[in-house]
């Protein structure tokens, strides 16, 4: 199997520019073009203990002495058995004119142990410890200065997207919400409001998020998104972000700030999907699934006898759910689609229940518990204020957005006969899961859960203000 190793091509963006600097650096690309090539050296005789997952570069049973007749040239590598071994080969190869000898495992894939790093084949193992072992040796230098680069606002990623970061800016503050003027009207309606005006526009916040960095294997040539420099070897070059495609070497990622802007086409539908990675994908306040359904509950469902806590058609609920992912915001929620306003309602919490993180987060829970534990009001208040201080921006929005809806609900208690202590019992396992279920053996009381999440509706006004 031939890598791209000889290549001549030239990349355009390995030359791409600034007005200030290169935007790629070819140094370590050039590096590598230099390391030594494999070289298998073929076992001219018959070898009938020859393993499956080798080829012709295996020899045999061979020690170190013949090992070195065999192979002489710069890169040249076999595969052997060593007297008295079993449960490993060894892979013998040149460098700088020196033997290099190493066990050799296959489970599946070649590897060597403690380098975390497998192979589909010899050759590809090899090839890369021939870069490995180069760039040890002749890339120090420019290790160091890519060591010491820290400047985030002239990595290729500022510079490239500066444009793109201006106009999804521009975007995200010209952006309205429609269900700000369904909730609005909604309140005026019922306090039949005679100097009706439009609601202000909503501050759209930019959530602080981590990126979500994994190793990676990069196919063809890959350079760092944040120093610019290469990312050599043939696999694990370093990692990519899941939600948005960062990549950067390992110790690059470590200064990345926490600015991850989830890219769309990473992200498959929106149930299970991290609260804060979507509202950043959709550059939204909340999750546009809380909105909608919200939204269409309020124009047409506060009044259903049992809301929230009457169970939908499943079956209607899954088909929703399978809109929202797939068309997204114009998934639609009107009457002709979703008669029933109970599966709008349904699909609300099972959006909140699929959630990884809850929407309570579990660092968040005990503080919780805790401030129902004060026998004053006033002092349960103020401690739940200080506990959802705890909470990530963009599930503090969205709790604050939910209590704010089921308190609306909550006033219609005469009709709906959902009261705040109904509400509560319904969402307080989907808000608030118990931190490790496993550990209870069921399902564990939520009688305080209950509580802190009747305290949040009641007294929304004071403690979200």
């Amino acid at each position: 199997m031939n890598l791209p190793l000889q290549t001549d091509v030239v990349l355009n963006k390995e030359y791409s520019v600034s007005p200030t600097r290169y935007v790629w650096n070819p140094n370590l690309y050039r590096l590598q073009q230099e390391a030594p090539r494999p070289k298998p050296v073929v076992c001219t005789k018959p070898v009938p203990s020859r393993p499956s997952f080798y080829g012709s570069e295996f020899h045999g049973i061979l020690s170190h002495t013949h090992a070195a007749n065999v192979v002489t040239e710069e890169g040249a590598y076999i595969v052997r058995q060593s007297c008295g071994s079993h449960d490993f080969y060894t892979l013998t190869f040149r460098f700088n004119d020196k033997l290099k000898h190493y066990k050799l495992f296959y489970d599946g894939q070649h590897y060597v142990k403690d380098t975390g790093k497998r192979f589909d084949t010899v050759y590809e193992l090899v090839a890369d410890g021939l870069v490995t072992l180069y760039f040890d040796e002749h890339a120090a230098p420019f290790l160091e200065i890519m060591e010491r680069f820290d400047c985030y606002e002239k990595s290729p990623y500022m510079t490239l997207n500066k444009l793109k970061l201006k106009r999804a800016i521009s975007r995200q503050n010209s952006r309205k919400y429609d269900v700000q003027a369904a909730s609005a009207a909604f309140v005026c309606s019922e306090r039949d409001h005679t100097d009706r005006t439009e609601p202000p526009e909503e501050e759209i916040v930019e959530y602080d998020k981590p990126h979500a960095f994994k190793i990676h294997t990069f196919k063809g040539l890959n350079w760092c998104e944040f120093c610019g420099n290469f990312l050599w070897g043939f696999t694990a070059q370093g990692v990519k972000c899941d939600d948005c495609g960062f990549s950067a070497h390992t110790k690059c990622s470590e200064k990345v700030p926490r600015d991850c802007c989830p890219d769309l086409k990473h992200i498959r539908g929106v149930f299970g999907i991290d609260l804060t990675t979507l509202v950043r994908a959709h550059r939204t306040c909340r999750p546009f699934v809380v909105d909608k359904c919200i939204a269409e509950i309020e124009h047409r469902g506060v009044d259903a006898e049992g809301l929230y806590r009457v169970s939908g058609f499943a079956e209607e609920i899954e088909s929703l759910k399978m809109a929202l992912d797939r068309d997204g915001e114009n998934a639609d929620l009107s009457p002709e689609a979703y008669e029933n306003i109970n599966v709008i309602a349904g699909t609300l919490k099972l959006y909140l229940r699929l959630l990884p993180i809850p929407l309570i987060t579990f660092e968040t829970h005990p503080a919780l518990i805790a401030a129902t534990q004060h026998r004053a009001l006033h002092e349960q208040i103020a401690g739940i204020k200080d506990a959802l201080t705890l909470l990530p921006t963009a599930h503090f929005n969205t709790l604050k957005f939910l209590m704010e809806h089921l308190f609306r609900v909550m006033e219609q208690h005469n009709v709906n006969k959902m009261t705040a202590h109904n509400l509560s019992t319904v969402f307080a396992p989907t808000l608030m899961p118990a931190p490790d279920i496993s550990k209870c053996g069921g399902l564990p009381g939520m009688t305080y859960e209950i509580s802190a999440l009747e305290l949040m509706i009641c007294h929304q006004q004071a403690i979200f203000s």
